[in-house]
């Protein structure tokens, strides 16, 4: 018999302790859904120094909103549903989202031309303002609702609208439409618009009032969900492309002190080849200039490694828009290759100068290591050349002194023997001491060697 599970219980081994975050990281940030018209305000900050709870005590100066637990700012993703608009704040590892979205205010339409859509805010724009951080992008992005079939009427009204100038832009949906029985046969064109649920167009320019502006205009087969999905795509990739940017200002400033840091790399190994300076000299240049690029790499290595992620997810997004072109219009994703991919290049490029000079400087500290070794490997040599011509003069010194002990020692054993010699010969022993001790000068000079060797040779077989 099966018994029901209770709810409370399950039937596997223990979670592991990410395993819930983990599987609720896909659902972290929920696309928004759009109702058209709208208009949706964007404000990314950097948020160096900026706390969640400053950023939670702004949120809850919102009018209408409440203070903001600790463990709701914890989730990195807040929607705040509040009366006549919504507003998402989305923290990220550098900067700072707010994203606030509202309906579209009366009169403003494509016949305006520049329409003030600060004056409609749904937020007060003090608060606006006292946003905590520093602004590293602003957006204005209107969503409207209209037939797509007259493009250039379109695109005419479009560039009035945002002030007039040249604007880029695209169409946006699925590149390939699902084939219906019985449909009628449509034309390429007509095909091709059936396949776009959106056009977007922009300028990419900063106006007075800090923000820039983008206008889509969309099908009536544009779900909300969808029309929320294509507004964050739009606005991620303008962050991210500020957001990648940001390394070629590093890698402007690094310029000249990477051609200084080469310069005197180059001088330093033509010195090591010319043996023009003293080693010591050499080791403390090439020692302060491998601290100099070491502290380069380690302030700038981050920023390269996350410009070359940001421009990563600008690609991502591009090609997520699926855009088709608009006659006679250049593409976002265009626009962005052109003007981007140049400064991409000039951030790599300054990246891998910084590397390859950093292993230079280690070749070359090891060729300068090398010669050290060399020279000291060779003065090490004359030391042992010294000490063993020392040893020899020690032990000829020596075998001199033996010899002299020798004589020394032989000589009182003679005079010792003589003294004998007398002695016997005053208590009337018939001696004469001079000749007995003469006759055995040779044999004590033998027996006083003889000992000696005897010595050594025990004091070699101890050692």
């Amino acid at each position: 018999m099966n018994l029901p599970i209770s709810p409370s219980v399950t039937c596997l081994p223990p979670d592991d302790a990410l395993r819930r975050t983990l599987h609720d990281e896909v659902h972290a940030r929920p696309s928004a859904r759009i109702r058209l018209p709208a208009l949706i305000t964007y404000v990314a900050v950097l948020h160096e120094g900026v706390s969640r709870q400053q950023e939670g005590a702004h949120l809850s100066r919102l009018p209408g909103q409440r203070a903001l637990t600790e463990q709701e700012l914890d989730t990195h993703f807040l929607r705040l549903r509040l009366p006549g608009f919504s507003l998402r704040w989305e923290r990220h590892s550098e900067f700072t989202r707010y994203t606030l979205i509202q309906p579209l205010p009366d009169g403003v339409n494509l016949s305006e031309s520049e329409p003030d859509l600060l004056a409609a805010l749904a937020v007060p724009l003090p608060w606006l303002q006292a946003i905590p951080g520093r602004t590293l992008a602003a957006i204005q992005l209107v969503m409207l609702e209209a037939p797509l079939q007259d493009r250039a009427t379109w695109i005419s009204q479009a560039s009035h609208w945002l002030g007039g100038g040249t604007v880029v832009g695209s169409q946006m949906g699925s590149a390939q439409t699902r084939p219906v029985h019985d449909a009628p046969v449509l034309s390429p064109e007509e095909s091709e618009l059936a396949a776009v649920q959106a056009w977007a167009v922009t300028q990419f320019r900063l106006r007075d009032d800090g923000f820039e502006r983008m206008l889509v205009l969309a099908s009536n087969r544009l779900s909300e969900t969808r029309a929320g999905r294509m507004a964050a795509r739009l606005l991620e990739l303008e962050t991210y492309r500020l957001m990648a940017l940001r390394g070629l200002a590093v890698a402007k400033a690094l310029g000249p002190r990477l051609t200084q840091s080469e310069g005197a790399l180059a001088q330093i190994t033509a010195q090591l080849e010319n043996k023009s300076a003293s080693d010591q000299q050499l080791l403390d240049d090439l020692v302060s200039l491998a601290a100099g690029i070491e502290r380069l790499t380690a302030e700038h290595s981050y920023r390269f490694s996350a410009t070359q992620a940001y421009y990563a997810l600008v690609n991502q997004r591009i090609g997520e828009m699926r855009e088709l072109a608009i006659s006679g219009t250049q593409t976002l994703g265009e626009f962005m290759q052109r003007r981007l991919s140049p400064a991409m290049a000039t951030v790599s490029a300054t990246a891998q100068r910084l590397t390859s000079l950093s292993e230079r400087v280690s070749r070359t500290s090891d060729l300068l290591r090398t010669r050290v070794d060399i020279a000291a490997e060779a003065q090490n040599q004359q030391l042992l050349e010294k000490l063993t011509r020392g040893q020899t003069l020690q032990l000829r010194l020596q075998s001199t002194v033996e010899g002299l002990s020798i004589a020394a020692i032989s000589y009182y054993v003679i005079s010792l023997l003589l003294y004998a010699g007398k002695a016997l010969k005053a208590v009337g022993a018939p001696l004469n001491p001079e000749l007995a001790v003469g006759a055995l000068i040779p044999v004590v000079l033998w027996s006083v060697w003889h000992v000696t060797q005897k010595i050594h040779r025990r004091l070699s077989i101890d050692h």
